[in-house]
Order: structure tokens, then sequence, then C-alpha cells
């Protein structure tokens, strides 16, 4: 499980740490870093994928993301005293994403691209990479160290050794130094991430994948757009916890029954309520009761990954709908690490009397991301 989110240089993240729980509630106002603290996320999972640079690109590059503020914010600005003001750095330009958990960490270091003639000159640069074992980085509990073109791994008798030595500026050494043989650490952080599941894009409008009958196969994972609603719904129900999705339809609906319809290897689903002659089909649903559905095969599915990341699930939804996802959401967190980013306060609420639940609320001070409270858990980031 990850203790440990630290996040600095990233839009209006300057420097946040965040400490994590089984079940976690990111909320605060409008404009306080929520959706930011979730594309940091994101692009950690990113650096996986191999995809980081591109996912920079997709954000308008290095230089749109970066902390737009000073490198620091004095007492005396705080109070009033001065104005904000830029001054000359005494740190490299950089965007930093970590984290640590049970028994890993890992932090990346992105910054400024070498003066180059390339049509790729904008792109940024993996400056630095580190992995470890423990929740804080030490002298003595490195694992693999990257700095520049340049990776050392530690070997089984724990010593250092060059694995890499021309390593490109925009490859990571989590998609290019780990094997079974040298850098084990490597490949299973790598395959752990590349499980990490993000859902903030569920569609129900009236065009909606979801809407339509799909070819249906076995399917233990839901698709991050919902796209094969009806196979997930019907694989939980063969093959996952058949009886928690009835208890799940049946509180928030209650009197009714899901079906799932084969029409020639085509799956469709169908919802009967009390009152009515006829089930209606996923096209009639609305889009609060199609969300509910989608939200349901994304947390019970039959293959739960270590962490899963809902953003503003509330969408959509009837207030009467928000006690039966929290109830599903705190189902759903004693078999993965949950976090969930939501501006809803009733949905807070209900999450908050969660027994596994960590409520991280944020706020704006002076144009930078603040955790409420500013508990700050410890951490070290990888030096150059």
């Amino acid at each position: 499980m990850l203790r440990t989110l630290a996040i600095s240089g990233y839009r209006s993240l300057r420097d946040v740490r965040v400490e994590l729980g089984a079940l976690n509630v990111v909320t605060g106002p409008n404009g306080s870093g929520k959706s930011s603290l979730y594309r940091a996320l994101r692009l950690l999972a990113d650096i996986a994928q191999g995809r980081i640079t591109r996912s920079l690109a997709l954000e308008g590059g290095l230089t749109s993301t970066l902390w737009a503020g000073p490198e620091s914010i004095g007492r005396g600005v705080k109070q009033g005293r001065f104005a904000v003001e830029g001054v000359i750095r005494k740190s490299p330009v950089s965007l930093k994403l970590g984290y640590s958990g049970d028994d890993y960490g890992y932090a990346i270091d992105l910054g400024l691209p070498h003066p180059s003639a390339s049509q790729f000159a904008h792109d940024p640069e993996i400056k630095v990479e580190g992995v470890w074992t423990g929740e804080v980085l030490g002298r003595a509990n490195g694992l693999a160290m990257r700095v520049g073109p340049s990776v050392r791994v530690r070997d089984e008798a724990g010593e250092w050794r060059q694995a890499y030595q021309g390593l490109a500026p925009f490859d990571s050494m989590m998609t290019h130094a780990g094997n079974p043989d040298d850098g084990f650490e490597l490949l299973l952080l790598r395959e752990r991430m590349r499980n990490w599941r993000f859902y903030d894009s569920l569609r129900t409008d009236a065009d909606a994948p979801a809407r339509r009958p799909q070819v249906g196969t076995y399917t233990p994972v839901l698709a991050s757009d919902g796209a094969d609603l009806a196979a997930a719904l019907q694989t939980i129900r063969e093959i996952g916890a058949s009886d928690e999705l009835e208890r799940r339809i049946e509180d928030a609906f209650p009197g009714s029954t899901l079906e799932v319809i084969n029409a020639g290897g085509y799956f469709e689903i169908a919802m009967r309520q009390h009152g009515l002659l006829r089930p209606l089909t996923a096209a009639e649903l609305s889009d609060g009761t199609l969300r509910y559905f989608l939200l349901v095969a994304a947390l019970l599915s039959p293959r739960p990954p270590e962490l899963m990341v809902l953003n503003e699930p509330e969408g959509s939804l009837h207030p009467d709908l928000l006690a039966p996802l929290a109830r599903l959401v705190e189902q759903a967190a004693k078999r993965s690490q949950i976090i969930v980013v939501t501006h809803a306060a009733q949905l807070v609420l209900e999450l908050a009397t969660a027994p596994a639940a960590r409520l991280i609320r944020l706020e704006k001070q002076f144009g930078e991301t603040m955790v409420e409270g500013d508990v700050r858990p410890k951490w070290s980031w990888p030096s150059h």
C-alpha cells in the first residue's frame, strides 16, 4: 500500500506531501488543487507505461505544468508585509513526483532540456530517478539510482554496479532497466504501477458506448470509458462477488434487479423495476443510474488492483445514491487501496465515517496548494 505521495513543482502543488491510508478522500473548494493532485497521480502511472513525455506534452509541455510562483514564499509575504516577487533560484527548475509504500519507494525529477537544435528540444528531460526500500530514501536503502544517462543498481551482495550508461533523457529506467536477472525491483514496481486503475471518464451521455450492445467476453476489468459494462457485470456474476453485486444494486434501487441480455454474443444491461411491465434497457436509463452501475462494475472487479483512483465519481448521481456509493467504496477499500477525489460534501461526510477513511482537505494559500493541518510525512528526494 502507498503510504506517502510527494509532489513538487507541479501546477499549484509547489511542495505537497500526503500521508495515505486504505481509503483516502481528497476534497477542498474549487481551485484548491484536487485535479492537479489527481493528474500528478496519473503522471506517475504514465511513467511505467513509457509515456510521461507525451502526457506532459498534452498538458502544454513542462513549462506549462510547472509551479508558476516563486521558488519559496517567505513569512513576510504570507503576513502581507511584502509583495510576491521573483528571486534568483537556488535550485534547478524541476517537476518531482514520488511515492513510498510498505516495501518500496520511487521518485523522478524532470527538468528543462539542454539547448539543442532538435525539433524535440522542448521535451522535458528525466534528470534523476530513484528506487529504494522502505518509506524514506536514505544512504543505505537505495536499490536503483539514475542520474542523467547513467543507471546504477545494487546487486545481491549489496554492491553498486553500472547497469546503463547511455539511457535517453526521455526514457525512464522503470521501462528500460528492469529485468528478472538485473533490476528485478524495477520490473516489480513497473508492473505494479501499470496495474493502477483510474476512472474519470466513465461515459453516460446519449452516445455512450455502455448504452449500446457490445460484443461480450470475460471482462474482469472495466474499461476506462465503461464501454464493456454489460460484460464486466456478467463477469462479476460468474467468477466474482455475485452476492455482493446483488446487494449493491438492492442498496441503491430497492426492489430492482439487473439483467444482462445476450443477443447473439452482444451483451446489454437491462433493469427491472417494481411496477413496470418490461425492463429498461441501458439506452433508457438516466445518466445517474448508468453511472452507478459503471461504478459498481469498476469497484467490484474480480481482479482488484493494488490502487484505484476515482475522480469526481459523484457526477450525475442523485443525492440519494451518494450513501450507497460510499458503502460500495468502503467495501472495495477492503480489497484495494482507494483514492477518491471529490467536491461533493455529502459524499465526503458519508465516506468519512468509514473506519479506514483518511480525509485529505486541500486549500489554497498565495496560489499554492496546501494540505489542511500541514502534517508532512518524512520524505527525501534523490539528489543530482
